[in-house]
């Protein structure tokens, strides 16, 4: 059974060179879209992580659609609609080929207003630095990353370890979260495909090859009770400061929130800072006049 979709929000699959990509959509009621948010979530969910069915704040797609923008979350490579034909899933580097090749088949065929600007959940994170370090020719307006550091605050090992004996690093406190989450989250869920649990191992040197090419604004957000990531004020400090040619890094803090920031009561307030952060790079990209080009 597919899982239930909010209002305004519907199924579309993605041209990836000959792979599907299966997507939810939410656009603007009136008028164009002023850009597109291109939501990537992480690892064991899938797209519907950004249209929570616990809350009717919770949806990042129908928020987003709202305020003008024109939303996309994407099923990676290895989830939903591709698990067939990425049973393994991707490595990051390959996973980056084909998202940038699926977004060229979605703007080739919908108007991106001003341009792309990437939303990246934990391992969907990662994905959107990977992009924004190597765009290949994408419009990128920025990009906003949560729940995803430089440093583990565990073995990361223990990440991809079988069973649930870390489940509260995914969600701390359960009063963070509207009462019915945990009975929706069936639809929200999805196995973790191998691929991806190497490169949970191996992020640090990933890491390190991509911050410094990161040339787009960047905010990178960490919740209350996070705790899979270091995020006391010395590692926030170095993290900001391996992205050496980004024009502006900003970091944030989420209170009252775990992990997964948008399933819980914060997500409405964390999704209002980063599209207000879009906001903020689409005045600057005005500001900065015509003779801008294109990453």
């Amino acid at each position: 059974m597919s899982a239930a979709v909010s209002p305004g929000v519907r199924r579309i699959v993605l041209d990836a060179d000959g792979a599907a990509l299966s997507a939810l959509l939410c656009e603007p009621e009136h008028g164009p879209a002023r850009a597109v948010v291109v939501a990537l979530h992480g690892g064991g969910t899938s797209a519907s992580y950004f249209d929570g069915q616990a809350d009717p704040d919770q949806s990042l797609l129908t928020l987003g659609a709202r305020l003008g923008y024109t939303v996309l979350a994407v099923d990676r490579p290895g989830y939903r609609g591709s698990a067939g034909q990425f049973p393994d899933g991707q490595r990051l580097a390959d996973q980056a080929g084909t998202v940038r090749a699926a977004l060229r088949d979605f703007t080739a065929r919908h108007a991106p207003g001003a341009g792309l600007f990437l939303l990246g959940h934990s391992l969907g994170g990662k994905l959107a630095l990977g992009l924004a370090a190597d765009p290949d020719g994408l419009d990128l307006v920025g990009l906003d990353v949560s729940g995803c550091g430089h440093e583990y605050a565990v073995d990361p090992r223990d990440i991809v370890a079988p069973g649930g004996k870390l489940w509260r690093h995914h969600w701390g406190p359960v009063r963070l979260y509207p009462p019915d989450t945990f009975r929706t989250s069936g639809q929200v869920v999805a196995p973790m495909p191998d691929h991806e649990k190497a490169d949970a191992i191996a992020w640090a040197e990933d890491f390190a090859a991509l911050a410094p090419r990161v040339r787009v604004p960047l905010r990178l957000t960490f919740a209350e009770y996070e705790a899979w990531w270091r995020h006391d004020d010395p590692a926030l400090s170095d993290l900001a400061a391996r992205f050496t040619t980004a024009p502006r890094v900003l970091v944030d803090r989420q209170p009252d929130a775990g992990h997964n920031i948008s399933l819980g009561w914060a997500a409405r307030p964390y999704h209002l800072r980063a599209l207000a952060f879009l906001a903020d790079c689409l005045a600057a990209r005005a500001a900065a006049g015509p003779a801008r080009t294109a990453a």
